[in-house]
């Protein structure tokens, strides 16, 4: 158990603390918790890159807490009414369809190796400046006025071109197709 993979699994105890903190109109308490989040998602990976610290653990453990804090963010902020619910369906449809390929890929015996797709990470800024707006929204009770609807859509955009891309390359990985380059 080294230091990042501690720091990563307090992230997973910061996950019900915001839902409830949201859910009890704590948006503070919320936005706080969020942010902590995000920083100390930053500082394990730091210190599992300068320390020679990574795992094969904490190579799982980051990206779940990553995804469980952000899909569990969007269904509360969807389900009070503070995000579109049409983001809210396509984000976590996004991921079940991920979490769904790599399960079953595994069970039919031709795993799935994760490697993050560009567009992915385009997408997991993009949640990640969604939630963070809306959480600074509410929070701060300052509105973001147009950037607020541009990065709803952009979000909205990049999480159905990144299940998409997602989607494709299992579908080669399951047929056997091997791209030999140009």
């Amino acid at each position: 158990m080294t230091i990042p993979n501690i720091i990563t699994l307090m992230r997973f105890v910061l996950v019900p603390a915001v839902v409830f903190a949201l859910l009890t109109e704590n948006v503070d308490w919320a936005f706080a918790g969020f942010l902590l989040a995000g920083i100390s998602d930053g500082v394990d990976g730091f210190i599992a890159r300068q320390f020679n610290q990574r795992t094969e653990l904490g190579a799982y453990l980051d990206p779940i807490a990553d995804k469980l804090l952000l899909v569990s963010v969007f269904v509360v902020l969807g389900y009070m009414g503070h995000l579109p619910l049409w983001l809210v369906i396509a984000v976590v449809s996004r991921d079940a369809l991920i979490v769904g390929g790599v399960l079953l890929a595994t069970i039919m015996g031709n795993p799935v190796a994760m490697k993050p797709l560009f567009i992915s990470k385009a997408n997991t800024l993009a949640q990640i400046l969604v939630a963070a707006m809306i959480l600074a929204e509410l929070s701060l009770e300052y509105p973001f006025g147009p950037l607020h609807d541009g990065l709803i859509y952009l979000c909205g955009l990049l999480t159905v071109a990144s299940g998409a891309a997602y989607l494709v390359n299992w579908i080669k990985h399951m047929s056997g197709y091997v791209d030999t380059g140009p």
